[in-house]
């Protein structure tokens, strides 16, 4: 990279007199001329006289040496790889809690240390938010304990909820961020246990004997009024639930009258 503030540097290198005056027309700047295999590629022009400046401005040569024009030769343009281009997904929580905080910390060493993928859903599933982190509730939970399954850690990120529909509730070993009273309880009572993710990392380092499960993403009120047009059978947003709000009134007699 040839660099300097000199115009008889840019004249000396053949470039066009009308690049020129426009290079250098430019108040207290600097000219930087890189130049491979003797033909300048790119000229940047930088204002103020610093020793090593950042590059503000950059003029691409795309035609080949020595024929020159100001209009189609140069093309302004930030040079820049993968531009406006990011990643989205969550690299860290976003709460402050300081014990996810530290949860994150366990399982980000283990997702590293271990070959286990358990672990680096663990971790994965501690970023998410808690839309994505839905609770799942006791009855969830035995439902998806088979023969199989017997003696295996259930393990939850997220919430574990009661369901009083459920009348008996098995012994079980469950291990979750967060367990609700009741639902504390009622597994405790049956005999079983409840842990939390860190005594999980000391029986089950790997992940092995475990049983990962999560609750159901859309089942909350929000999604019940997400779709469009007709037949989507989508709830609607009501502005009151009173009697002359809404309720097809003249459609059917349970609602008034019947045209």
């Amino acid at each position: 990279m040839y660099s300097g503030n000199y115009s008889v540097q840019l004249e000396y290198t053949g470039l066009n007199q009308e690049i020129l005056r426009y290079v250098t027309a430019q108040p207290a700047h600097t000219v930087y001329l890189k130049i491979i295999d003797q033909k300048p590629q790119q000229i940047y022009i930088v204002y103020g006289r610093d020793s090593k400046p950042t590059p503000k401005v950059s003029y691409q040569i795309q035609q080949p040496w020595g024929d020159l024009k100001a209009n189609s030769c140069i093309t302004s343009g930030i040079d820049l790889d993968r531009h406006h281009v990011r990643s989205t997904h969550r690299k860290a929580p976003k709460s402050e809690n300081v014990y996810l905080q530290v949860l994150v910390k366990l399982y980000r060493f283990l997702a590293r240390r271990t070959e286990s993928n358990f672990n680096k859903v663990v971790l994965r599933r501690l970023f998410m938010s808690r839309i994505n982190r839905p609770p799942v509730s006791l009855s969830r939970l035995v439902s998806n304990v088979t023969d199989s399954h017997k003696g295996k850690t259930i393990v939850v990120i997220g919430t574990v909820t009661d369901d009083n529909r459920l009348l008996t509730v098995p012994k079980l070993s469950v291990a979750a961020l967060r367990f609700t009273a009741t639902a504390r309880a009622r597994i405790e009572k049956a005999g079983g246990e409840t842990l939390t993710l860190d005594q999980l990392a000391l029986r089950a380092p790997t992940g092995a004997n475990t049983l990962l499960l999560r609750g159901p993403k859309n089942a909350r009120e929000a999604v019940k009024h997400f779709g469009f047009g007709p037949h989507s059978h989508k709830k609607p947003y009501v502005r009151s639930k009173g009697r002359k709000f809404e309720r097809a009134r003249g459609r059917r007699r349970s609602r008034g009258f019947k045209v």
